[in-house]
């Protein structure tokens, strides 16, 4: 592949052809005598194949079957998404997959926890005898297939296991971070009616011992499903207020030996539930959205191997937490032979430097994290390439909103030339990705290299006309396998109506992101379409604000809303400033004259206002909509699904 001048990484020859992605391109044309000259060509081929791409995936990356599919694909009526079925007569264990890589490797999953002086690290071997005796320990609770068990987890190592230990039994796992309160735990859990609750003890954060009791034992008492109660305490508090057990303690009950020898996960249909996961709830109670233990597994492998290069002999840290669907994505690594490392604490520490650390200590080959925290890296002035050794390390990983221009500037040259920096885009809604990172491609500033194999991705008008090089909604206009099985307990009419209704005259997955497709093919972010702004009838990207406004040194971070005035929408942009200072005049007349003359006389505000404190998801995703809500005085119906719902009452000044 010729080098591009204007790239800012490409593969080299050696590490592209030794890559997954390569490799699968190769046997697929020694199978179908099809050749490609790009990954453009294998992407269309992927998804103008469905059957014969997806047969071939599940082949290369070597999903496990108990029974195997005698069919890929069986499509639904004739213009529909929803209605088909894949590998409709296999059977497979999504545990035993996770659980194949018996390698004798002594630190499979090293969990770095803060409160701790030293990491917890536990064997292959280790983990799959806490999954075993996790498994038979459930059992004898009376956990059965298609029972939920629930868990308010640290990111340690015995979420993994509880994890595991649930789908083994053909159960469904749904898990939240305990960071969340009582009434935002209980507005998930009370809708799936959990039999079992693993729940934390304590946590530390910033240095500050977080009790968790009071929550669980709360919890617990307004789920009157919950036949067994669980306590994870990972700093090792030792108090367990009843009717929880310890988490060692529930283990024992069966001896190792024992649980090995009994250990024989249950072989479920493809499309079998595995997670519940949550919508973020901040518009009304939470969805529940089903995802399946198929689907997810092999779309995870697909994006783990063949677009981000993991397997035996690699190591991936990805910040995240148990409520977000991050968590899900990278414990699958598991199944690609991959090591974990887990971090459970605050990234703030050290300057921002605690995360850069764990990466140079524990080899770590692939490093996922969020825009936001690498901006707070560049405003704090971090060089982790000059300062410390991160020769393991070879992909960077980015999601949760848009990675800006400047970042990918930043990362190249205060991380590592050298390196494979990937954004990648999709969500909770299909517990995966649309759009992501790919040895094949080089990788640009501003933007996702490109759609993920077998994602029908496009950008369309109001009108569903596809667009390039134009701004547009994100669609996915044919099935793919990790397709929510639907909302639990609904009889798919909320379903239907959340992601196939938007375009009157045809069904496809509008997914809500306002994107472009560049001229390479690949794709820019420029937020979520129902935070659009839309000044004068000009639609704009929040993403694109940001950009400009978030590079003066006096700005830590930024919200632009709409607000309604007089019949038509005015821009309103509000700023978090450095500790200490005020928004003066000179400050409101350089941002609005940048964003004057960097993007357009429609970009800038009508209005800037200093604010405290900038609203965020639990999964660090800006709230535009809920700030939006407040201006037009409408009610928040759930303010537990926002990690600082106290910065809000400021807003309402603005009315």
């Amino acid at each position: 592949m010729a080098r591009d001048d204007n790239a800012l990484w490409q593969a080299g020859r050696e590490r592209l052809h030794a890559s997954h992605m390569w490799k699968f391109k190769s046997r697929v044309e020694a199978q179908t005598g099809v050749s490609f000259s790009n990954y453009h060509e294998l992407h269309q081929w992927s998804i103008d194949h469905p059957s014969t791409f997806w047969g071939a995936a599940a082949d290369y990356l070597g999903i496990i079957w108990d029974q195997p599919a005698s069919k890929v694909f069986q499509a639904p009526p004739a213009g529909k998404m929803r209605g088909g079925q894949w590998f409709p007569d296999g059977r497979l264990s999504f545990a035993r997959n996770l659980l194949a890589h018996q390698d004798g490797n002594p630190a499979k999953i090293i969990s770095i926890i803060e409160g701790l002086r030293d990491p917890v690290v536990l064997s292959s071997e280790d983990l799959k005898t806490q999954v075993a005796q996790c498994t038979a320990a459930l059992e004898k609770v009376g956990v059965k297939s298609g029972d939920r068990v629930a868990g308010i987890c640290p990111n340690t190592s015995e979420a993994i296991v509880a994890m595991l230990a649930t789908s083994a039994l053909g159960a469904i796992w749904s898990s939240c971070s305990p960071d969340f309160g009582s009434e935002g735990i209980l507005d998930r859990f009370t809708q799936i009616e959990p039999t079992v609750l693993f729940a934390t003890r304590a946590y530390s954060y910033s240095d500050k011992f977080i009790d968790c009791a009071d929550t669980a034992l709360n919890v617990s008492r307004q789920l009157p499903t919950v036949k067994s109660c669980i306590m994870i305490d990972p700093l090792s508090v030792g108090e367990h207020p009843a009717p929880f057990v310890s988490w060692q303690n529930f283990l024992a009950q069966v001896e190792p030996q024992e649980a090995l020898a009994a250990f024989e996960p249950v072989a479920t249909p493809f499309d079998h539930p595995l997670f519940i996961l949550f919508s973020s709830g901040t518009t009304g109670k939470p969805k529940c959205i089903v995802h399946s233990v198929g689907g997810t597994l092999l779309q995870h492998k697909k994006e783990l191997m063949l677009h981000t290069d993991l397997g035996p002999a690699k190591r991936l840290l990805y910040f995240t937490t148990c409520g977000w669907m991050m968590w899900n994505w990278m414990v699958s690594a598991l199944a690609t032979g991959a090591d974990l490392v887990l971090f459970e604490g605050s990234i703030n520490r050290q300057n921002f430097g605690v995360l850069w650390q764990a990466v140079a200590d524990h080899g770590v080959t692939c490093f996922g994290t969020s825009p936001k925290f690498l901006a707070s890296c560049m405003k704090a002035g971090l060089e982790p390439g000059s300062t410390l050794r991160l020769e393991r390390l070879e992909t960077m990983l980015s999601t949760g909103s848009p990675l800006m221009p400047e970042h990918f500037q930043w990362v190249y040259q205060a991380v590592k030339s050298d390196l494979h920096l990937a954004s990648i885009s999709g969500g909770t809604d299909i517990v995966s990705c649309f759009m992501l990172g790919n040895p094949w491609l080089p990788v640009y500033m501003g933007e996702i290299q490109g759609p993920g194999l077998g994602m029908a991705v496009d950008c369309w008008d109001e009108d569903g006309h596809p667009l390039r090089q134009q701004r547009g909604e994100l669609v996915c206009t044919k099935p793919f396998p990790v397709m929510p099985i639907g909302f639990w307990r609904e009889d798919g009419t909320r379903y239907q109506d959340a992601y196939f209704n938007f375009y009157p005259h045809v069904e496809v997955w509008r997914h809500g992101d306002f994107i472009e497709i560049t001229e390479h093919g690949g794709i820019t972010v420029y937020g979520r379409s129902d935070a659009t702004l839309n000044p004068g009838g000009v639609r704009i990207g929040t993403a694109e604000i940001y950009r400009q406004v978030e590079q003066f040194p006096e700005v830590q971070d930024s919200l632009a809303v709409s607000r309604q005035r007089d019949g038509d929408a005015e821009m309103v942009l509000f700023v978090k400033l450095k500790e200490g200072l005020q928004l003066q005049d000179e400050l409101v007349r350089n941002i609005k004259q940048e964003l004057r003359q960097k993007l357009s006389p429609r970009h800038v505000p009508a209005a800037i206002h200093q604010v405290h404190d900038i609203p965020y998801t639990r999964s660090g995703k800006k709230l535009e909509l809920a700030v939006t809500r407040i201006l037009h005085r409408e009610a928040l119906d759930n303010v537990s699904a926002i990690v600082n719902p106290e910065c809000l009452q400021e807003y309402e000044r603005w009315r």
